[in-house]
């Protein structure tokens, strides 16, 4: 008796230890927003051992990874990412894009059904309901029964809307009005007790108070330029864009809280913010699998601001490089090492300074935007008689009025074909392709699949475009993205943990692919809309 009761408990013992090792414990997706992967190369020699060289190491590098879609972008980027799609699918087609459905522009991760739950009320009304199919955070809750918990975080409401997808169990983001972490009415009625304690610690009022100085002594940021550069913004108040900035002086005139998201301090808070939850939350304390998403959103405010040649940014990615060292050391000690996974990617990466290029005499500028909208109204209006053709704002996407174009008898493939002709004409435009040819064509050419990538047939334009080669649409201050170029398109693509074959693969690979990949290691259901493959070269 006591023979058959030693060898059912021991059965018992080894499925419970199988089960265990089935999955890992704990998921967690950290997305950095704006890098692109020579920052990896570049700054490798800044980093310690134990951060973003911990995961190189011990873990799998796709070094070749690109978005597979035109519009690159903070919403599209997290939303292609989770579902394993791109926006000719999921339909987050920008961070904003007009509305022909509603006569208006519509921010990606809005949602007037909804109301704030801590912050401020302007802050709130944030979802993940924009998003036509379902992200790898869905899966894991629907494969779990509801049991396995998503957390999701981001300085960005949208860097953490839609990661943690319709069923996250928490979703939260920055209030650059109080100071705090804040969430909607979508996930809950109330804040968690933990939430509130972390927003009465007041960090973002500490840091804010600090003086932010380079980590390393200046003279070793020798991959990066000049500190006082003429293609930097900086911070109002201060007359140069150079080191040091005393945030408790530049913080009233640069939008008080929110100018903490434009410092390495967003990230610090963030980071913070990711280890608590760890912690409140239990996340990885079973054998039910958790998902944490983490979207680190200042290395995008502080590239806009000063560049991919600052100093700036290259202390922000040392400091970063601090920050993936506590996350993971957390991991360590909370959930066990071989316990977890983590994926690290990133929204897209960056653009050179357009008129840097161009005073090294590349054949690149910045878009004259009034000059296009006026150049396109005056060719229709000249072609086809006056009328207001156009309706919503002349961006990457122009959407033609079909009512005026049914009421003055015109066709409308053959209005959609002269403006894209027109558009083209255009110095700075590459392509343009009507709406039209999106549905009836499926494109080979690199660009133009890009391009139909791009393309919602619901949500987009009646003309897409792009522009050359770094060009850009903005000033000639920071930087910025958006287009289907390497540039905004090469960024990082790695796994580590649970799993994962160490190793370094240079073939294309496209962050569509990150979400079945971890449908592999999970044992769960692809997302409904993924069009990715996984790589297979990082699972063991």
């Amino acid at each position: 008796m006591k023979k058959s009761l030693f060898i059912l408990c021991l059965f018992t013992i080894v499925i419970a230890l199988k089960g265990q090792n089935d999955r890992p414990k704990l998921v967690v997706g950290i997305m950095v927003d704006q890098m692109k992967q020579e920052y990896i190369w570049r700054f490798q020699s800044d980093f310690g051992e134990n951060g973003f060289k911990r995961l190189l190491k011990d873990g799998f590098s796709a070094q070749n990874g690109h978005y597979n879609y035109a519009s690159t972008s903070t919403g599209p980027g997290h939303a292609s990412v989770y579902t394993g799609t791109t926006p000719s699918v999921h339909g987050i087609v920008g961070n904003t894009w007009y509305s022909r459905l509603l006569n208006r522009t519509v921010y990606c991760a809005e949602d007037t059904s909804v109301v704030a739950v801590g912050g401020s009320a302007r802050s709130g009304k944030i979802s993940p309901m924009n998003l036509y199919s379902s992200t790898i955070t869905d899966e894991l809750k629907i494969s779990t029964m509801q049991q396995g918990k998503v957390i999701a975080m981001s300085i960005k409401d949208r860097g953490s809307a839609l990661p943690g997808g319709h069923y996250s169990d928490g979703s939260y983001w920055y209030d650059s009005r109080t100071g705090t972490f804040m969430t909607s009415s979508y996930y809950m009625d109330e804040l968690p007790d933990w939430v509130v304690k972390f927003n009465q610690q007041k960090l973002a009022n500490e840091y804010l108070n600090q003086t932010w100085d380079t980590y390393k002594p200046m003279a070793e940021y020798t991959e990066s330029g000049v500190d006082n550069s003429p293609y930097e913004r900086g911070f109002r108040g201060k007359e140069t864009p150079t080191f040091p900035y005393d945030l408790s002086t530049l913080r009233a005139q640069n939008g008080n809280f929110g100018l903490l998201s434009s410092t390495p301090f967003g990230n610090k808070l963030l980071n913070e913010f990711a280890i608590s939850a760890i912690d409140a939350e239990n996340l990885g304390a079973d054998a039910i699998t958790d998902f944490l998403a983490v979207s680190f959103s200042s290395t995008d405010y502080i590239g806009h601001n000063f560049g991919p040649q600052s100093k700036e940014i290259q202390d922000t990615y040392i400091r970063l490089d601090k920050e993936i060292e506590k996350l993971l050391n957390t991991l360590d000690s909370k959930v066990g090492k071989g316990n977890y996974v983590v994926f690290l990617s990133a929204d897209h990466a960056v653009a050179e300074n357009s008129k840097r290029m161009k005073d090294d005499k590349f054949r690149v500028d910045n878009l004259n935007g009034r000059g296009y909208s006026e150049y396109l109204e005056k060719a229709v209006n000249e072609k086809y008689g006056e009328a207001e053709w156009f309706e919503g704002p002349m961006g990457y996407d122009l959407f033609l009025d079909h009512d005026v174009v049914a009421e003055k008898n015109v066709d409308l493939y053959e209005i959609q074909m002269f403006v894209a002709r027109k558009a083209m004409a255009f110095e700075g435009i590459h392509l343009a392709l009507t709406h039209t040819d999106l549905v009836r064509n499926s494109y080979n050419d690199k660009t133009r699949s890009l391009m139909q990538e791009s393309f919602h047939p619901k949500e987009s334009g009646d003309i897409k475009t792009i522009l050359d080669p770094a060009w850009q649409r903005g000033g000639d201050k920071g930087t910025g993205h958006g287009n289907a170029w390497t540039l905004d398109t090469h960024v990082p693509i790695i796994f580590y943990g649970w799993g994962v074959k160490q190793g370094i693969s240079v073939r294309e690979m496209h962050i569509t692919d990150i979400a079945p990949t971890l449908s592999m290691l999970l044992r769960i259901r692809v997302p409904n809309g993924a069009k990715g493959e996984p790589i297979f070269e990082a699972i063991k």
